[in-house]
């Protein structure tokens, strides 16, 4: 799905308020991504259209769905070290923004309702900031052993449409001792090939209950 060209001044203007924004959430950022991801990704076995489920690939994740898609450089939390990654990708749905608008109370008609939507600078329904952000937790959770949030700081430079498939990308750029880490978390729209979050996260990497 493509967005309205809006010209130069308009999308300056969109880029400033998209981060004034951002600076007034990110203190409850971690939080939400938690409550998307539990939403979303609910935890064991893959559920496929039929209703049959296949093992989930990862101990700690389930109930993951067969379009979904990722890719991991390492499976042992033993052997995780800088420059390892992970990559989740997913359609961001109709159901999905209608369900985190009902989860999370945030109803704003930005992303509900089309014709309001059509009047603002976006021209369209976009999805909601802390869902698209709530990719990187999916991706996090990817990694091998139980990852555990600590913080996570996030820029937002383009939205992200009805329908948009997007793509999460985390990456250990620096060991921080006592099983701690710091990544650079990204994430963009692929069918726009675009990048639209820029961050960084700390985490906590326990190893997984037998």
């Amino acid at each position: 799905m493509s967005h309205q060209d809006t010209g130069g001044n308009n999308f300056a203007a969109m880029t400033n308020a998209w981060t004034t924004m951002t600076q007034n959430f990110l203190q409850g950022a971690t939080a939400a991504n938690r409550a998307a991801v539990s939403a979303m990704f609910p935890v064991d076995s893959r559920t496929a259209s039929n209703g049959d489920s296949v093992p989930a690939s990862i101990p700690s994740i389930d109930h993951s769905e067969l379009e979904w898609s990722f890719d991991q450089t390492v499976d042992d939390p033993a052997d995780i070290d800088v420059g390892d990654t992970v990559t989740f990708e997913k359609t961001l749905s109709e159901e999905d923004v209608r369900a985190f608008a009902r989860i999370s109370g945030d109803t704003n008609r930005l992303h509900l309702d089309d014709e309001f939507a059509s009047q603002t600078r976006f021209g369209e329904r976009i999805a909601h900031g802390t869902l698209v952000s709530g990719l990187i937790s999916a991706a996090l959770a990817r990694l091998p052993g139980l990852t555990i949030y600590l913080s996570q700081d996030l820029e937002f430079s383009a939205p992200v449409g009805i329908d948009d498939r997007v793509s999460a990308r985390v990456e250990i750029v620096e060991s921080l001792g006592n099983a701690q880490y710091r990544l650079e978390t990204t994430v963009r729209n692929e069918d726009d090939d675009e990048q639209v979050i820029d961050g960084e996260a700390v985490v906590l990497i326990d190893d997984h209950p037998e």
